[in-house]
C-alpha cells in the first residue's frame, strides 16, 4: 500500500486509539493530483452531519494538465463508511476527549483509501515525554551502531 500523503503531526499531537478504513469521493482529476502527491493532510479533520462523514480542510491541489477555474482546493469531501461504522463513529466522537482525525492516503489496489484515526489530544507533558523517549532510542541506536562503549 503507497502512501501517497501522511498527516506527520498525527501521532505527535494525539494519542491514537483506534483506527478506521474509509474510502473517499473524489471528483475528475482529483485522483491523479492526489496520486503526483498534491494532497496535504496537515490540519483536517473528521466531523459527521446527519449520517455523512466528511473530511474538512483536505487540501487536494488542482491537477496541472486539467485546469478547472471554478476547483476549490479545500471543500468538503465526503467519506464512505458502512453504516455500524457510521453510528461508532458518533458514538466516540460524543465521548469527552475524542475526535477522529486523518493520519494516512493510500492505494488499495486502484482505489484511493483514507485511514482515520479515533483521538485523544496529548498534553504538553505527554509530548515532551515523547520527544524524550524517541531521543533516547535515537541515541541507544547510535551506540549500537558505532559500538560505542558507554
Amino acid at each position: 500500500m503507497p502512501t501517497l500523503a501522511l498527516n506527520k503531526k498525527a501521532r505527535f499531537e494525539y494519542d491514537i486509539l483506534e483506527t478506521l478504513e474509509a474510502g473517499i469521493v473524489l471528483h475528475g482529476s482529483e485522483v491523479k493530483s492526489i496520486r503526483n502527491g498534491g494532497a496535504k493532510l496537515e490540519g483536517s479533520f473528521v466531523t459527521i452531519h446527519g449520517n455523512t462523514p466528511t473530511i474538512l480542510n483536505l487540501h487536494i491541489a488542482p491537477y496541472r494538465y486539467a485546469p478547472d477555474p471554478s476547483y476549490i482546493p479545500d471543500t468538503t469531501r465526503t467519506l464512505l463508511l458502512h453504516h455500524k461504522e457510521i453510528s461508532y463513529l458518533r458514538g466516540k466522537i460524543q465521548e469527552d476527549g475524542l475526535t477522529i482525525i486523518p493520519i494516512s492516503l493510500y492505494t488499495k489496489a486502484r482505489m484511493i483509501k483514507l485511514e482515520i484515526g479515533i483521538a485523544r489530544g496529548k498534553k504538553l507533558h505527554d509530548k515532551r515525554r515523547t520527544i524524550k523517549d524517541r531521543e533516547n532510542t535515537r541515541t541507544l541506536a547510535r551506540g549500537i551502531k558505532y559500538g560505542s562503549d558507554d
